[in-house]
């Protein structure tokens, strides 16, 4: 067991942490204020090799594992989880195509993302299906030997400026619930696909969300991800991955407020003394600690079982759950160490605490993550 980085690791947090302190912290508060995507800030990433890390070198990425991909997220989070967000979402799309795509997918999707900045999106979510994945209604009709897709995708990350998309749709039955789910990927401007309204959020506000509507999209088996019927599994499959992914977003916002709040109770006065030397304070600031270092062990427990080959849900869910309650937790009481100030948006924190937020729900709730613990647990019983 050795938590020590390598000279590799270092460099790749020491890149991403002044690139978070240079580009993203001095305008996290306006992108975020205003909704604007940080196209710019995504261009500048890319060509720093801040997006796309866990595509494979052969199709030009920079091939890392998903331990050195969460040590790098969290410094990106530490600056806006809005960001960090819109830099992953080419990662999860991407991530079927990894783990089931076809070798001349992988060449003109995943070449795609390495040859340029452009972005992709994961059209997974519905309306009405998305803790329920298997109860989605997207439907692709088989005619002959293509496909007739129709379905409205909700809450699609990176979805208005996305140039392909990895979605899924059930073919057959909708009683088969995810037996008869199908995975797809497919360009933007293939006819009938069009994106639809953009979210207005509560928090991660730089990050582009929207609907992706398809309307008699005639696809081939050249769109297939897989086999027929296993869209379900690789939407699973996928998860797995990418959950300790959210659980580095989670650190990230958990050190940038445990920083935020030493500073400050450290140079804020009441009764004569800073408020650090209040006992109330130093136990709120001891417990974020503590759900920052548990939250980061769960992350890259997590990320080194996937790097070695282990998929493992229970790990990326502990992470997963585990990480996104503490850093509500720990937001929240970043805000409420700076009192009223903390309320205003003259202080970071106030967006960190609704940056936070999302994280509970996004991928698989904390009440989903609980779910899947479970049933690990009650599976390994005999």
């Amino acid at each position: 067991m050795d938590f020590a980085l390598s000279d590799e690791q270092q460099r790749l947090v020491e890149t991403a942490r002044k690139f978070t302190r240079e580009r993203i912290i001095p305008v996290a508060q306006k992108l975020d204020e205003h909704g604007t995507f940080p196209i710019d800030i995504c261009k500048e990433g890319w060509e720093l090799g801040l997006m796309n890390a866990e595509v494979p070198t052969e199709y030009g990425g920079l091939g890392l594992s998903c331990t050195d991909h969460v040590l790098m997220m969290e410094e990106i989070n530490y600056g806006c989880a809005g960001i960090g967000t819109t830099l992953l979402g080419n990662n999860l799309a991407a991530m079927p195509l990894i783990l089931a795509g076809t070798e001349e997918q992988k060449k003109r999707y995943l070449g795609a993302l390495t040859e340029a900045p452009v972005f992709a999106a994961y059209a997974c979510s519905e309306p009405d299906a998305g803790s329920d994945v298997a109860g989605m209604r997207a439907n692709a009709r088989k005619v002959g030997d293509e496909y007739v897709l129709n379905g409205q995708k909700r809450w699609i990350t990176n979805g208005g400026y996305a140039s392909w998309y990895t979605t899924f749709a059930r073919i057959g039955d909708p009683k088969d619930r995810h037996k008869g789910i199908t995975c797809f990927v497919l360009p933007r401007d293939t006819p009938g696909v069009s994106v639809g309204k953009k979210e207005n959020k509560l928090g991660q506000r730089a990050s582009n969300t929207t609907d992706v509507l398809f309307e008699d999209v005639k696809l081939t088996r050249a769109n297939l991800v897989g086999a027929e019927g296993e869209g379900f599994k690789i939407a699973m499959k996928t998860f797995d991955r990418s959950r300790p992914w959210i659980a580095a977003g989670a650190t990230g916002i958990m050190r940038r407020a445990l920083d935020e709040s030493r500073r400050y109770a450290l140079e804020r006065k009441a009764f004569g003394q800073p408020i650090a030397q209040f006992q109330a304070v130093q136990f709120m600031l001891a417990e974020m600690a503590m759900k920052y270092e548990a939250t980061r062990l769960l992350m890259l427990k997590a990320a080194w079982s996937i790097a070695q080959g282990k998929l493992d849900a229970i790990e990326s869910s502990y992470a997963k759950a585990f990480g996104a309650d503490s850093a509500m937790a720990v937001a929240t009481d970043a805000v409420q160490i700076f009192g009223g100030y903390g309320y205003t948006k003259d202080y970071p924190v106030e967006k960190l605490m609704r940056d936070a937020k999302l994280l509970q729900i996004y991928e698989g709730t904390s009440q989903i993550q609980r779910m899947v613990i479970a049933r690990n647990l009650l599976a390994q019983a005999g």
